[in-house]
């Protein structure tokens, strides 16, 4: 039953996915002005079938369903629920399903946020025919080269060997499923963390939807950017927050003792983010000053396709081996529809830019325009630094079959200075003037948090942190803390005595008077945060390995570590074998950690599970490297500060969520824009 519904779900999307994307067009060049009411049955096709496709794996999943071969692959009885659901996109197949599904949801409301406009809608109707190709695309594979409701026809005894992509053969079911990989059944992150990623990647194809049309109908302005703002920001939220989950479930999860690693596959979702961040930024200068024009498009172009290039990379079997990667269909399916995009849409962009690009020119470089223009150069040179780095091994083994790698180096000796010019534009960038800046109104913006950074990056030398790294991140970070607190706390306190407010109410006034500003501005105390808790916990961790007998005691980073026993137990989906280990402190029993060992069912390899005692000091990390009946091997890690990365990282989040959901007071209470004149 699985089987049938879900390929009916993927043939009414499909077929709904052509007939929007024909009927979108005709809609916006009519020459009636026809509404776009006109799309209501494809947009409502193409939902329920998403919605349809999505339920039946689900429903396949969850009831055991080892007809259907992308279950009996990737599911056992055994699994638990959490897992069972996340299995829907633990695998290729079923994560198609789900960029499907996620989008025919943002179609959804594109369409519903043009039909509110109650008036013929050229713009939406062009996006939305977009949008149609762009499904067409995703559910056209799910019905032939990512089929994930192909029916089982011949059984191992774990597992199926042969399908057949029509559901009304007659089906044979395993006994039992292979299961989900253990690295994916190891942490409930799993569950939360994919979905996130896919809600960006996704949602970025509204922006681009909306850029294509506005260059077919030749409107430029600010239209386009203002009606996809908040599909931007959702995008851009659920981005970084699933970048984030994703550097946390690798450090709960991988037993190396870290959180990035500049794998293939954190950038393919980092690249998006640089981009689509740069674009938030000069999308606010064109909406302001009305310049940067043909940048946003560039822009909007570029992060749609780096999310395809994610998919890509992540999906293609290309990270394994190029050789794989030429013996899956899904591939080469993939990089031909980004090279498409690619030419399609700069080539609308080349044939159309004179029309929509009529930009007013920059009056200077003192400006808060040049600042953010400085700020967008510098983030697409991280986003092409990173696109090196991740490409470069794979072009060279595509064409001599040498394998070559682009280690943790590179990255790291680019980044951190690209990092630290960032810091500096987000420091001086938001409190300087448009148009032109005087140099005396800007030192007297910057002259008191200088001075506060200076003085704790003084005591911080004084206490010992001389790394240069972390000199640098300590001043820079504290410096774009202060100006930030400088600007809030200069605009309430004069708002507080005009009105005879209270400070803590001035300051909620002047930071709801403009979100997008205030907005921005927590997403950049947050990455000072983030920065300063990278240096400290990456200079100033500490790391051995030791080998211990039951009773045995060792001494690290102040803990004394005492190996109690082995212990066994079979939990629901695993055999677990781990170390107890007591973990005193100053005499006093702090926390007793057990690092183990998970194996899975199947004869799947096992997979280490470390464990951490969390503090505001900073980490102890215990991974379990080799265990027998006689000792213990492990591996111990102190990360200073931890808290601060996870703590800065989702307050980026809060950053967006800000911009994006907080309305501005009624006209009448404003009395202040909350921004420096």
């Amino acid at each position: 039953m699985a089987a049938t519904l879900g390929i009916l779900g993927v043939l009414i999307a499909l077929i709904s996915s052509i007939t929007l994307a024909f009927q979108g067009f005709k809609v916006q060049f009519a020459s009636t002005k026809t509404p776009v009411t006109r799309l209501k049955y494809p947009v409502y096709g193409l939902l329920g079938g998403g919605i349809l496709a999505m339920l039946a794996l689900e429903i396949g999943l969850l009831s055991n369903d080892f007809s259907l071969a992308y279950v009996a692959n990737n599911s056992t009885s055994s699994t638990p629920l959490l897992y069972k659901m996340a299995s829907a996109w633990a695998a290729l197949e079923g994560s198609i399903v789900l960029w499907g599904f996620i989008l025919a949801v943002f179609v959804a409301t594109v369409y519903f946020a043009s039909q509110r406009l109650h008036k013929p809608d050229a713009l939406g109707a062009g996006a939305l025919a977009i949008m149609g190709i762009i499904s067409t695309f995703f559910f056209g594979m799910m019905l032939t080269i990512s089929n994930p409701f192909e029916v089982c026809t011949q059984a191992a005894q774990v597992g199926c060997m042969a399908t057949s992509p029509f559901p009304w053969v007659h089906a044979q079911a395993a006994l039992e499923g292979f299961g989900p990989n253990p690295l994916l059944q190891n942490h409930p992150l799993m569950a939360i963390h994919p979905p996130m990623l896919y809600i960006g990647y996704v949602g970025m194809s509204v922006p681009f939807a909306f850029a294509m049309s506005a260059l077919m109908i030749g409107s430029g302005g600010t239209d386009w950017l203002r009606r996809t703002r908040s599909w931007t920001l959702v995008a851009w939220v659920f981005l970084t927050a699933g970048i984030v989950l994703g550097g946390l479930w690798s450090y709960e999860v991988l037993g190396w003792g870290g959180f990035w690693a500049w794998d293939p596959v954190e950038n393919a979702s980092f690249m998006p983010w640089l981009a689509a961040t740069a674009f938030l930024h000069s999308a606010a200068v064109q909406s302001r000053r009305g310049m940067l024009q043909s940048w946003n498009f560039v822009l909007v172009i570029s992060t749609f396709s780096l999310t395809i290039l994610g998919t890509f990379i992540t999906r293609s079997g290309i990270i394994n081996s190029v050789h794989s990667f030429t013996q899956s269909p899904i591939g080469p399916a993939l990089l031909w529809f980004l090279a498409v995009t690619l030419v399609l849409s700069f080539g609308l962009f080349a044939t159309r830019s004179h029309m929509v690009a009529s930009a007013p020119r920059l009056d200077s470089l003192a400006s808060r325009e040049g600042m953010m223009l400085a700020n967008n150069l510098i983030l697409a040179v991280f986003t092409f630094v990173v696109l090196t780095g991740t490409l470069y091994p794979l072009i060279i083994d595509a064409i001599t079959g040498s394998e070559v790698g682009v280690g943790r180096p590179f990255f790291d000796r680019l980044a951190v200075p690209i990092g630290f010019l960032l810091l500096l534009t987000m420091a001086v960038g938001p409190i300087t003037p448009w148009r032109s800046a005087r140099g005396a109104v800007v030192w007297a913006r910057i002259r008191n948090p200088l001075r506060f950074a200076l003085a704790v990056t003084a005591v911080g030398i004084v206490f010992g942190r001389r790394s240069l790294s972390v000199v640098l991140a300590i001043l820079l970070g504290t410096f774009v803390i202060a100006v930030v607190a400088r600007q809030l706390w200069d605009t309430s306190r004069r708002r507080a005595e005009s009105r005879q407010e209270n400070l803590a109410a001035a300051s909620l006034y002047t930071m709801r008077s403009d979100p997008g500003y205030w907005g921005g501005q927590i997403a950049h105390v947050a990455v000072a945060i983030l920065v300063i808790g990278i240096a400290l916990s990456a200079n100033l961790s500490l790391r051995n390995q030791v080998q211990l007998t039951p009773g045995d005691t060792t001494r690290f980073a102040g803990f004394d570590l005492t190996y109690v026993n082995t212990f066994d137990r079979v939990e629901s989906n695993r055999f677990v074998t781990g170390a107890l280990i007591q973990v005193v402190k100053n005499g006093r029993v702090v926390a007793e950690l057990q690092p183990r060992l998970n194996q899975y069912a199947n004869g799947r390899e096992s997979v280490a599970s470390p464990d951490v005692r969390g503090s505001l000091a900073g980490d102890l990390y215990l991974s379990l490297r080799a265990i027998d009946e006689r000792q213990v091997t492990l591996d111990l890690f102190w990360f200073p500060v931890l808290w601060m990365v996870w703590a800065g990282g989702f307050l980026v989040s809060v950053g967006g969520l800000w911009a994006w959901l907080v309305r501005k007071p009624a006209r009448e209470e404003l009395t202040t824009t909350g921004q420096p004149a």
